[in-house]
């Protein structure tokens, strides 16, 4: 299974549903704002309705960071879930469950 797959299938790192405003931005294209709803170390959802099928490159920029590479592995009525390109660094990811209001753990 390729990594952008296994956020997605797998689930193996602790998922929260959060309400975070960002950035987002497909190759070639300006940044448009999002909500993130959902995020783990290893990718994110968000509110994007964008059509933008799996494998599509993007940028995610959180409050205060800069923009993280991802991959998009689904696309529904939902939104956008996506791969980072690498993980998050634990002290990042916990900045952020911390800030921003938790509404429920998710897996």
């Amino acid at each position: 299974m390729s990594y952008g797959i296994a956020p997605h299938e797998n689930r193996c790192a602790p998922r929260y549903r959060l309400s975070i405003p960002a950035k987002m931005r497909f190759s070639c294209s300006s940044s448009f704002p999002v909500e993130v709803t959902d995020m783990s170390l290893a990718g994110f959802a968000c509110d994007a309705l964008t059509a933008s099928p799996a494998g599509t490159l993007c940028w995610l920029t959180l409050p205060g960071l800069g923009a993280l590479e991802a991959e998009v592995v689904r696309h529904d009525n939902d939104g956008i879930g996506c791969a980072f390109k690498n993980l998050l660094n634990l002290a990042v990811f916990n900045h952020y469950v911390r800030k921003y209001p938790v509404k429920n753990k998710v897996g």
